[in-house]
């Protein structure tokens, strides 16, 4: 058996302990979405949309909320509009992250960037392992069709 066997009896122990990303701090995990969204949220245009009026509004929604947790965790593929302007980019499913980052991720945004200000409650990790624990069947087309349906603008 010898190396071969090793080699994966490491890789299995590195995979075992290897957490899930998680992150007191919604600012940490935001910069992989800046990438995209860019670091203030302004977005792309036709590509990636702003973090502005319509994440605030989703963001005090239990549609909405729903919504942007599924984006997070199972990513979104296919035209959506925002702001009366489309976007066709592609958001791939952020996996990795575990329950408590994508509820920090998405709070920073709303407060921070968004400013989805009164009427806005914080994400918690509950609320996101509910989501994904109801989302399984979806796949990212299918989250994008959520959108209008949430309350997307």
């Amino acid at each position: 058996y010898g190396a071969p066997l090793m080699r994966l009896a490491i890789a299995l122990s590195l995979l075992i302990s290897a957490p899930a990303v998680a992150a007191s701090d919604g600012a940490t995990v935001y910069k992989k979405c800046a990438a995209c969204h860019l670091p203030t949220g302004a977005g792309v245009p036709g590509a990636f949309p702003p973090f502005g009026a319509d994440f605030a509004t989703l963001a005090k929604s239990s549609a909405g909320r729903r919504y942007m947790i599924l984006g997070v965790i199972k990513g979104i593929s296919g035209p959506i509009t925002v702001a009366g302007k489309p976007y066709r980019g592609v958001m791939p499913a952020q996996v990795g992250l575990d329950d408590e980052a994508v509820a920090n991720v998405l709070n920073h945004i709303a407060i921070n960037i968004a400013k989805a200000g009164k009427g806005f409650a914080l994400i918690t990790p509950a609320e996101v392992a509910k989501v994904r624990a109801g989302g399984n069947g979806l796949t990212s087309a299918a989250v994008a069709q959520l959108h209008a349906s949430a309350g997307g603008r």
